[in-house]
């Protein structure tokens, strides 16, 4: 089978199993990479074309861990679908626990207040983002129909994982929400419209860069920034860990756990709080 032919069954199986766009793209990119570099027909390439692939990763191309962790684990998947082990001896380097970055409360607040100066639209993504720690691209698929604004409760769809949550939204957001469909002139059933039905994480990420800019923060800001924030927010004002995993939408709790190492002394704080007295 021709190459392009393995490469859009794999594509085609990702897209079943409802992996991200970003995913997808991704592995595929991945595993092209490693068939052009090996050189032969994929049903050819042997175990240790894979070994000596990884090792050229990791030594003459100087791939960082991460790199080559997601290289490893394009490559297994696909061996996988295709029925193969070769690629399960592969050895994924360990990722470092990256400490994720974050905006303190009060960039959080200049960043608000640029998004004033944007219009309406780009207020209300950046509002949604500050208050909710969705993730980008569930803010981007969000329906009118998903919001209730006499719960405050916004209704996220078939997010990561496939499983469904709901996210609750302060008053003053429900109300600029409000505002926003009240006031526009189009029957889109999208909260944020755009040309492919609704903006895409792109258009919602320079939304945030150019509030970033326009407040005069240094840091690079990303929408994932901003759920990072959210949640260190929670955290330092005593939310439960179990709490911030389910408005987050982890699956693990040990993902949520990376945010019990942002702030020490917050920790500390909360420790002093809560110690039993014996």
């Amino acid at each position: 089978m021709p190459m392009d032919d393995h490469l859009e069954e794999f594509r085609n199986h990702m897209l079943a199993l409802r992996k991200s766009q970003n995913t997808v793209k991704q592995y595929t990119a991945m595993v092209s990479a490693m068939i052009e570099m090996v050189g032969k027909e994929v049903d050819e390439i042997t175990k240790e074309d894979l070994v000596l692939y990884q090792q050229h990763l990791a030594i003459d191309r100087e791939y960082s861990k991460n790199s080559l962790y997601l290289n490893v684990k394009a490559l297994q998947a696909f061996f996988r679908f295709l029925g193969r082990k070769d690629a399960e001896e592969l050895a994924p380097p360990k990722r470092p626990a990256a400490v994720p970055k974050y905006l303190t409360e009060a960039e959080m607040a200049d960043l608000l207040d640029a998004g004033r100066q944007q219009g309406d639209r780009d207020l209300n993504v950046l509002l949604l983002l500050a208050f909710t720690g969705l993730r980008v691209s569930e803010l981007c698929s969000l329906e009118v129909q998903d919001i209730d604004f006499a719960e405050r409760v916004v209704h996220v769809r078939s997010g990561k994982g496939d499983k469904d949550r709901i996210v609750i939204v302060p008053e003053a957001v429900a109300t600029s929400l409000r505002g926003l469909i009240d006031t526009r002139h189009t029957a889109s059933i999208h909260l944020f419209p755009g040309q492919n039905g609704h903006i895409s994480p792109k258009t919602a990420q320079r939304i945030v860069k150019k509030a970033a800019l326009n407040a005069g923060i240094k840091k690079n800001v990303t929408p994932h920034t901003l759920r990072h924030s959210f949640a260190t927010a929670l955290l330092r004002k005593g939310g439960d860990i179990r709490f911030i995993q389910k408005v987050l939408g982890h699956s693990s709790i040990a993902t949520t756990q990376i945010y019990t190492h942002v702030d020490d002394s917050t920790l500390k704080k909360m420790y002093d709080q809560f110690v039993p007295e014996y």
